[in-house]
């Protein structure tokens, strides 16, 4: 059901005055749709699947790995790194880029700067295309840190144990001592190891069904190390986000048109939040799927995010 594999027409770095180093590809056609793919985690970074859920023949497609993320200078790092500096990258791409307006694609985390960069540049959006709504209320990151391990209660273990709990302590209790971890206070080796803790239970909650070669990615040094220190990071400042703002904020997005693809048994991101935008977006559409959890690869999520780049397809052209 996805497009087939494609290799980029270009790639490279976008320099940022502080240091860090943005990378970028682009794939499809020049004088295609503009559109820019914004990845989950955060620090999950791109991969080459990504850039099968958009016809090349009709879609210019802008993909980048954020900071601290995949390809993108210094990997891991938290300096410097928060949603308006982020807000601020996708900017300067579409600035270098030489695009006037693009088409807003992201999933998970992804949705969530999707909405964040929307609402600061309404001008420079055309739609939107969201998967796995996280709208990083202090619910949501209570449900990731404390929740999901209630249907997922043996991969939850190994999160625990490599901060030394057996039981739930809380999200207070948890964040601190995954902080202490992340910080080097007990080793080197634990804080690889808790890293790689973080991402595989995550990535064990993301599907419906059992999926080992997700795991495997998300274990992986690739993403690990950059998803947990982020992720983290990012649940401590509770997304450098006032609480709700992302719902408050939707009067200067809700003119534009947008898709919103759930998966109906999403532990990472339950679709109560996915609900709740739609409702404050009343020209949004809803696609619940009833056979999916959180991930982009789950057969009914792709399905569907491919029947929404293909509507966008006819009516953006």
């Amino acid at each position: 059901m996805l497009y087939p594999d494609i290799e980029p027409r270009a790639t490279g770095f976008l320099s940022r005055p502080d240091g860090h180093e943005i990378y970028w590809e682009e794939i499809g056609n020049p004088d295609g749709i503009p559109v820019v793919f914004l990845h989950g985690g955060p620090g999950a970074g791109i991969s080459p699947r990504h850039r099968q859920f958009f016809n090349p023949e009709k879609y210019r497609v802008i993909l980048f790995d954020q900071r601290g993320s995949g390809k993108s200078r210094p990997f891991g790092s938290l300096e410097n790194n928060t949603t308006p500096d982020l807000v601020g990258d996708i900017e300067a791409l579409r600035a270098m880029c030489g695009i006037d307006k693009w088409l807003v694609f992201g999933g998970s985390w992804g949705s969530t700067l999707a909405l964040a960069y929307g609402q600061a540049h309404p001008d420079r959006v055309t739609a939107f295309v969201l998967r796995g709504i996280f709208l990083c209320r202090d619910s949501e990151i209570d449900w990731f840190m404390t929740g999901m391990g209630k249907f997922f209660p043996d991969a939850q273990k190994p999160f625990l144990a490599a901060v030394g709990y057996e039981q739930n302590p809380g999200t207070a209790a948890l964040l601190a001592a995954y902080t202490d971890v992340f910080a080097g206070k007990r080793g080197k080796e634990a804080a690889i190891q808790a890293a790689r803790a973080w991402s595989g239970f995550e990535a064990r909650c993301c599907t419906l069904l059992p999926d080992d070669g997700l795991v495997g990615d998300f274990e992986g040094d690739a993403i690990a190390l950059a998803l947990a220190r982020l992720e983290h990071h990012y649940f401590v400042n509770r997304g450098f986000f006032t609480e709700n703002q992302l719902l408050a904020n939707m009067a200067s997005i809700r003119h534009l048109p947008a898709v919103i693809v759930q998966g109906r048994y999403d532990v990472v991101c339950p679709p109560v939040s996915a609900l709740d935008l739609a409702e404050n977006w009343p020209g949004s559409q809803l696609l619940i799927v009833n056979d999916a959890g959180h991930a982009a690869s789950e057969p009914g999520i792709a399905r569907a995010l491919i029947e929404a780049t293909d509507h966008f397809a006819g009516t953006l052209s």
